[in-house]
């Protein structure tokens, strides 16, 4: 296992900043997520850290190596780096087999012919392509292309596993085997993984930690539980969430959040203006009358199988919730909703920051 340090990182495309001064450390063995949206510097990191970009400003440590230095004119280049990768387009050579394409870098190490086939072997059962070693990438699934290129990393066993959203051209099925794939491959092969994506249920299945980033920056680094249910700020909030994250602005008076139609339990020692931010999950939901809860009326409903998102409305406020199971309303009925203080996270509307975090 190796360890990954990246102190002080900048990298500029003519006058847009792509990585503002980035310190970042990935501990040995660790599954690391960096998620944020296009653009936001994710993928230029990976590809600083692999050799594939050169940085403006800052050191790159692999373990005890120091493969990039401006200030020191060190510049390692990728194939010296001891890295493996894996990218969205797979990067498999058409005109060779499965076999070859798996056992090409292992042949360049000079590896024993046993010691090839034993890797070979060994790679295609845990992807479970034995029987299509001979076959050639044209005639192969995106999901078998997907499980050669992964299969190509376990024969190689690098210490690092750095991963550019290599899932992002699968259908859903195949997107959620996978992802059991790639969780026991790092595993197994106990590497130190970088995982770049846009996916945030990729992020939040996968992940030991979680680095958001926006605009080349760090917004929150944190477990996926605390990045789901202690946002930083308004941004990690937004971002994070499938349905989003309900946020209501007012200001406090008398010990409640006064958000128009709706009030809010408020944490002791807040007080002005605020803005709170509740998963539709976390709102608690009667489809009886219950004396004290809001009433609200039923605007929208989206079974989607396991659940259904629900949208309803406090006079002019708008509210999603997320029940389980799959439910049917009439647009128009009311139900009742009641808010736990506990879920509830308050910002600054100036900063963004959320007042509870350190």
């Amino acid at each position: 296992m190796e360890q990954i340090r990246l102190s002080g990182i900048k990298k500029s495309y003519g006058g847009a900043v792509a990585i503002e001064n980035l310190d970042l450390t990935v501990h040995s063995g660790e599954f690391l997520t960096i998620l944020g949206p296009s653009g936001c510097g994710k993928t230029t990191t990976l590809r600083a850290i692999a050799g594939l970009e050169e940085p403006d400003d800052g050191v790159i440590q692999l373990g005890d190596t120091t493969v990039f230095s401006r200030h020191d004119g060190v510049i390692i280049p990728p194939e010296k780096r001891g890295l493996g990768l894996i990218f969205q387009s797979y990067a498999l050579w058409p005109h060779m087999s499965v076999a070859k394409n798996i056992t090409l870098a292992l042949k360049e190490q000079k590896l024993s012919a046993s010691e090839v086939e034993n890797r070979l072997t060994t790679a295609l059962e845990m992807v479970q392509m034995g029987d299509l070693r001979n076959r050639y990438p044209s005639e192969l699934s995106g999901g078998q292309q997907q499980r050669v290129a992964v299969a190509r990393l376990i024969a190689l066993r690098p210490a690092i596993l750095l991963m550019d959203e290599p899932l992002s051209n699968l259908d859903a099925k195949l997107r959620t085997e996978m992802r059991a794939g790639l969780k026991r491959l790092h595993r197994d092969l106990d590497a130190t993984t970088v995982y770049v994506t846009h996916d945030q249920i990729e992020a939040l299945t996968l992940s030991d930690r979680i680095i958001v980033m926006n605009e080349g920056r760090i917004m929150q680094e944190g477990t996926p539980y605390d990045i789901y249910h202690h946002p930083a700020n308004l941004f990690v909030a937004e971002f994070i969430g499938d349905p989003r994250i309900n946020l209501f602005s007012g200001v406090v008076k008398a010990g409640r959040l006064e958000c128009g139609d709706l009030t809010l339990p408020v944490r002791g020692g807040l007080s002005g203006k605020l803005t709170a931010s509740v998963r539709p999950e976390s709102i608690n939901v009667s489809f009886d009358t219950k004396p004290h809860w809001l009433e609200v009326k039923v605007e929208n409903v989206q079974p989607t199988g396991a659940d259904t998102i629900i949208q309803v409305h406090a006079g002019e406020t708008p509210i999603t919730l997320l029940q389980s199971g799959f439910i049917t309303l009439d647009v128009g009925a009311p139900l009742w909703v009641n808010f736990d203080l506990t879920t509830l996270n308050f910002y600054d509307p100036e900063t963004t920051n959320n007042l509870g975090q350190a």
